[in-house]
């Protein structure tokens, strides 16, 4: 029925499945982090170091709302994928439905909260007086506009829940073409600041959601509602609200613990800031081979879930783990080579301030993405498996042990603080998720696995 779409359930390499449905979803991450980088590489060059320093100061903001808004619509595409994987059609359009209409009423929260308290957090976060303003400006666009953002990927992973994920890759790549020539026009044609750079985002990514929109409607019928779909049945709202909320709750937490460790690097001063920031881009694309891999995990997982394949799930598990050691391997050599280059290309910058800490921060924090992509294969599997306490578990191990340095540690250790803080916390945070992931008795391989799942319930 759908041209793109990669079957999860029933291919026997399981491996290939994988990878033929993480390969799109990869591109598509790595257009998606485009917006943001290619704003921060022509700020950087063409409008400096302080008004570099002024996104990044806002960069932890942002990430809390992207993660927000990944984690709304993963946790809804999970139900989606459940119900797929079932071949319940009836019980998917619901899903559906009850997914619009939760990310109608979230998109209207944050827009309010961010409206009243986006300044006084800016201030909060200790953002240098001579740059709060600019940050703000940008800042302040991008949340106006959240529902543009919690639209395509409310969108895209309803798609993916299906089993394609091709298509949003394609409308993410036209979008990124167009925030590209924006972000040139809106910043060196009509001299917008930075606040041009989020305009050109919100354009751009509200494309790719109409785009979305129109593909659904043409082709995926089995993803557009009935009328009688609207009717709200409280046990599928309240999964569907659990799932997606856990989920968003669970990425803002994380977002939160970031945004209390800028606190700690706004207070380094503005090149430093600058070179923190440039890291950070570079340091998303170097995760994002592992982090595709978990998202595209939690598909299948749920998929198979639905279709009661436990064996198959642990197979996949294992297999993406795997390839996670493998990739930290790689890009620990490659940027051991090449950090310092990147880091001066991205921020245009010729301050060893700016260069050498971006590159010490790539340089340490590169052996421990194996670390980080098996946490995220076990956290987003638990997940599929219809599990919500324990992955939001893990994420508060994370905000704690962020508050921990930067009350402890970074005071004294400064910038070393920083860099090392995120490989210390994500150790403790694999520890937790494998212990519960593998003394789960559907992981332990038990043969009668329906009744043992009833007997597990929702965590």
């Amino acid at each position: 029925m759908f041209k793109f779409k990669v079957d999860l359930i029933k291919d026997k390499n399981i491996l290939k499945a994988l990878i033929l449905f993480a390969i799109p979803i990869f591109i598509s991450n790595v257009f998606q982090q485009m917006y943001n980088t290619m704003d921060t590489m022509i700020i950087g060059n063409v409008l400096g170091d302080k008004s570099l320093a002024a996104i990044g100061a806002c960069g932890a903001v942002y990430e809390l709302l992207i993660g927000f808004a990944l984690g709304i619509g993963n946790g809804l595409s999970i139900v989606v994928a459940r119900a797929y994987g079932s071949k319940d059609e009836k019980l998917l359009k619901k899903s559906v439905t009850g997914s619009l209409v939760i990310g109608a009423i979230v998109t209207v929260v944050i827009m309010i909260i961010s409206a009243l308290f986006l300044y006084p957090l800016l201030e909060l976060l200790n953002t240098p007086a001579n740059i709060i303003k600019e940050s703000y400006s940008y800042i302040s666009v991008i949340t106006l506009f959240v529902g543009v953002m919690f639209a395509y990927n409310l969108f895209a992973g309803l798609l993916r829940a299906i089993g394609n994920s091709v298509m949003p890759l394609i409308f993410l790549i036209i979008s990124s073409v167009i925030n590209v020539v924006l972000d040139l026009i809106f910043i060196t044609q009509f001299n917008m600041g930075i606040a041009g750079a989020a305009v050109a985002t919100v354009i751009a990514q509200g494309i790719s959601a109409i785009l979305c929109v129109i593909y659904i409607i043409k082709k995926c019928p089995i993803l557009i509602p009935d009328k009688e779909c609207f009717k709200v049945e409280k046990e599928l709202y309240k999964e569907l609200a659990g799932q997606g909320l856990s989920m968003g709750l669970m990425l803002c937490i994380v977002s939160t613990g970031t945004v209390i460790l800028q606190t700690a690097i706004n207070g380094l001063g503005y090149l430093t800031i600058a070179g923190h920031t440039a890291a950070r881009k570079l340091n998303s694309f170097c995760t994002m081979p592992v982090a595709t891999m978990s998202l595209a995990l939690s598909t299948f997982v749920s998929q198979n879930k639905g279709a009661e394949k436990y064996e198959r799930i642990r197979k996949g598990v294992k297999i993406a783990n795997i390839m996670s050691i493998c990739w930290g391997v790689i890009i620990t050599v490659v940027l051991l080579f090449s950090a310092s280059t990147l880091v001066k290309i991205l921020s245009g910058s010729s301050e060893p301030t700016v260069i050498d800490n971006g590159a010490l921060y790539l340089i340490i924090n590169a052996p421990f993405y194996a670390v980080l992509g098996m946490l995220l294969n076990l956290r987003n599997s638990l997940q599929g498996l219809g599990k919500k306490v324990i992955p939001l578990a893990s994420s508060i191990i994370e905000f704690l042990g962020k508050c921990i340095f930067v009350a402890l540690f970074i005071p004294s250790l400064k910038y070393i603080g920083v860099i090392v803080c995120e490989p210390i916390i994500w150790c403790f945070m694999l520890v937790q998720l494998s212990y519960s992931f593998y003394k789960n008795p559907l992981i332990r391989g038990y043969k009668n696995e329906v009744n043992v799942l009833n007997e597990v319930g929702n965590n």
